[in-house]
């Protein structure tokens, strides 16, 4: 079992990060508008980028710094990942 570090594309352009355990869950939570209040507010529509991590402490941390990038770094970090 791993913990997977997420970013999501909303409606309107802007991005969501978080962690879980288990990725196709909470993206299902997300998508139907049971996820995070971010999520049901500002609609999720895509999974742009993913890290997987075997300690949650890791994933946790790692959370914190993309969370602390500015929406053209969150982008060119998932444009990066998608090549």
């Amino acid at each position: 079992m791993g913990y997977y570090v997420y970013i999501l594309l909303c409606s309107d352009g802007s991005y969501y990060t978080g962690y879980t355990g288990d990725l196709n869950n909470r993206l299902e939570q997300h998508l139907h508008g049971k996820g995070a209040r971010y999520t049901r507010w500002k609609k999720a529509e895509k999974l742009v980028y993913k890290e997987q991590f075997e300690v949650r402490v890791d994933a946790m941390r790692r959370e914190r710094e993309i969370k602390h990038l500015t929406h053209k770094e969150k982008s060119e970090l998932a444009n990066e990942k998608s090549r």
